[in-house]
Parts: C-alpha cells; sequence; structure tokens
C-alpha cells in the first residue's frame, strides 16, 4: 500500500500491557463484580442475532422480572449505564406540554428534572431537605396542586442514602390517573422492591450496584398502562436510541436489528441476575439489611454520626457525616493510597459534609465491612 499522506505520531503512546490496581469498591457504586460474573464476561461473544444470544436475552428479561417482582412484558437492559436507562423513562412517556410532577430531595432528583425539561415537558417539583422522604399525604397534596401526567420519585436516593417509602404511592397515582417513574439505581437487588404491588409503571436501574456487575446494562421496565400512553403519541419519541416502540421489537418477538447489543456485557449480568437468583432475592435483601446493621454499629462504635434517620436509611448506601474539623477528601484519599479503598464524597448539598459509604452486591460482607472499620481506625484523628 503506498500512503500519499505522512503519519502524524504525535499521540502515539507505547505501553506496556493494562495494569489496574485492585480496590475495594466501597463508594455509591461501582461495585466490585463476582467472581462468576467477571468469567462470563470473558466469554467469547456472537452475534447480536445468533439465536443462542436471542435465548440470553429472553432469560435476562424473566430474571429482571423477578428481582423487580413485576410481570411487565416490556423489561429489557438498555444498552448504556443507568443514565441511559433513566432517560429512557422519560423520553417514552414524556411528550411536550406534559406535566410532569418530580420528587426532589437529592441529586438524582434534579437530574430527573433537568432531563423531563429537555423533553419539552411542564416541569413542577416538590422539594425536601437532602436524606428526608416525602409522606403520603404530601404527595396527595402536590398531586391536587400540579395534576400531572407523571410522578418521578426517587426510590434510593444515591446521593443521601434515603429510601423513599412506596406504599400508597401507587393507589394516589391511579386515582388522579398519572403514571409513577421509579428511580431504583441504587436498590434494585439489595432492597425489598415490588413494582405492580405497589403500582409502579416505570423503573430503570443499573447494573454495578446492587447486581454486582460492571457498568453499561441496565435495567428498564414498563407497565401496561405506560406502554398504552407510549402508544398513545401525538409524535415520535424524540430520542431514537431509546426508542422503545424500536428496542420492543429487538427484544420481542420480531428480533428486529436495531443496534449492536454489548454482547459480552449481557453475559455478565445474565450471570449477576442467576446469582441473585440462586441466593433467592428475598435473602439478598435480607443479606444487605444484615450487613449494613453491622457497618452502623461499627461506625457508631468509632464516634461517626449518620445522615439519614434510621427508618428511611438505605440498606445499600450509608451517608457518614464528616466530624467538624475533618478533611473529608483526605481520609478518602488515604483509605484509597494506602489501603485500596474506595468510598465516595458528597454531591450538591451534601458535598463536604459526608462520606458515601456503598455495601452492594457481591461487596455486602461482613469481611468488608470489618476491612473498612479498621482502616478507618487507623486513618481519623485520635
Amino acid at each position: 500500500m503506498t500512503l500519499t499522506s505522512s503519519i502524524n505520531n504525535s499521540q502515539r503512546l507505547q505501553l506496556a500491557p493494562l495494569e489496574i490496581p485492585t480496590r475495594l469498591l466501597l463508594g455509591p457504586g461501582p461495585s466490585n463484580a463476582h467472581p462468576a460474573v467477571l468469567q462470563a464476561m470473558n466469554t467469547p461473544p456472537v452475534g447480536h442475532l445468533d439465536p443462542a444470544f436471542l435465548a440470553l436475552m429472553d432469560e435476562i428479561q424473566s430474571l429482571l422480572r423477578y428481582v423487580w417482582q413485576t410481570e411487565n412484558p416490556l423489561t429489557i437492559a438498555v444498552s448504556g449505564t443507568g443514565s441511559a436507562a433513566m432517560e429512557a423513562t422519560i423520553a417514552n412517556v414524556t411528550e411536550p406540554g406534559d406535566v410532569v410532577l418530580v420528587g426532589v430531595s437529592g441529586y438524582f432528583g434534579n437530574r430527573l428534572v433537568d432531563m423531563a425539561g429537555r423533553y419539552g415537558a411542564d416541569v413542577r417539583t416538590i422539594t425536601k431537605p437532602w436524606g428526608q422522604v416525602f409522606s403520603l399525604t404530601e404527595l396527595r397534596t402536590a398531586l391536587e396542586t400540579h395534576r400531572p401526567a407523571i410522578l418521578a420519585l426517587v426510590h434510593a436516593e444515591t446521593s443521601t442514602g434515603a429510601r423513599q417509602p412506596l406504599s400508597g404511592v401507587g393507589d394516589l397515582c391511579r386515582e388522579f390517573d398519572c403514571l409513577l417513574l421509579l428511580d431504583t439505581v441504587t436498590s434494585l437487588g439489595g432492597v425489598p422492591i415490588f413494582l405492580d404491588e405497589w403500582g409502579v409503571d416505570l423503573a430503570y436501574s443499573c447494573s454495578q450496584k446492587g447486581l454486582g456487575c460492571p457498568p453499561g446494562a441496565s435495567p428498564f421496565t414498563m407497565s401496561p398502562r405506560a406502554v398504552e400512553k407510549l402508544q398513545q403519541r401525538r409524535h415520535k419519541v424524540a430520542n431514537w436510541y431509546l426508542d422503545m416502540t424500536l428496542l420492543s421489537k429487538y427484544w420481542g418477538k420480531e428480533r428486529t436489528y436495531h443496534h449492536t447489543a454489548p454482547i459480552n456485557l449481557y453475559y455478565a449480568l445474565r450471570e449477576a441476575l442467576r446469582l441473585v437468583a440462586e441466593e433467592g432475592v428475598e435473602n439478598s435483601w435480607q443479606r444487605h439489611q444484615k450487613n449494613v446493621e453491622y457497618l452502623w454499629q461499627g461506625l457508631e462504635d468509632l464516634g461517626l454520626s449518620l445522615h439519614v434517620q434510621r427508618e428511611f436509611r438505605l440498606p445499600t448506601l450509608t451517608t457518614v457525616c464528616i466530624p467538624e474539623g475533618v478533611d473529608g477528601k483526605a481520609v478518602s484519599r488515604q483509605l484509597l493510597n494506602e489501603y485500596n479503598i474506595e468510598i465516595g464524597g458528597g454531591l450538591g448539598e451534601l458535598a463536604g459534609k459526608v462520606w458515601r459509604v456503598g455495601l452492594m452486591g457481591f461487596n455486602s460482607r461482613k469481611e468488608n465491612v470489618d476491612r473498612l472499620l479498621e482502616a478507618l481506625r487507623q486513618v481519623l484523628p485520635k
């Protein structure tokens, strides 16, 4: 081959084979994946329309219904991170002018506000201080005031560690003829969820937290009520990649080509879901609760206080108040550099005020709690 142009080598790097430190990921996500999940991801890929891969897609759909406790036919894994699945919920049921009411009590409520606004929604908000939750009475008042087409709530607010109670909310939404949209990014697999019983119409999650899988294949589900709204749209879904009228044909009986799926990530997700089913989702929930209570006690024994009221705390993520006079970033940096333990800092209103400690999926084990507590004993000022 004859080249007519000279090669620019300014960005050419001569690198050694990849080496990444082995960390214990006890932040807000990702969490460490189970060895069996990593092994599955290393399986040689097949084509995205190969019969063996299509059968695996069916398994993923069934297992997602199991961990979410739903029978929704339209339940898939979006090819993208949790934020892609998040945007998919908004994109598919929001049309310009729709009133979308968002419960904002943390960073990810604000993200829902931003996304809904970009799709032309008439966005309204109900707010609480970060770390608090909404009562049924507050939600009723907001629905009476705003009469939304969609109520969006964060079940597990990753920025605060608070769990929003859902009992009665779905009935309320049906009374006011609106859809209930739920963020389960930091709850799926580790926190009790009953989508059908709660009357949830749209939900999304991620793969890298409670499911213990690398990021990139994100659970998404729509109830028949939500699908009906999708089918009655006046305009096409404004996001081609996340349009469920197209994606449902790839995941459904038609098996129509839509995009090249991240095949090896779906291998990993299938294996992660298999492990949850093998353990039993109710046992996974109990394991997360038992281990986080052990963590809470250990943190309190160190003289640390927790940001969220106990009855509303997540078993998957704990916000720890940074003591007065302590440099929170310096502590996090020392844990990472000297102990290979990652914890997260605060976001938004809680920046510099809390650490975020995740115990999710494969990482929710007593020995990991012990390792973190011992490191904190060494790092925290005496």
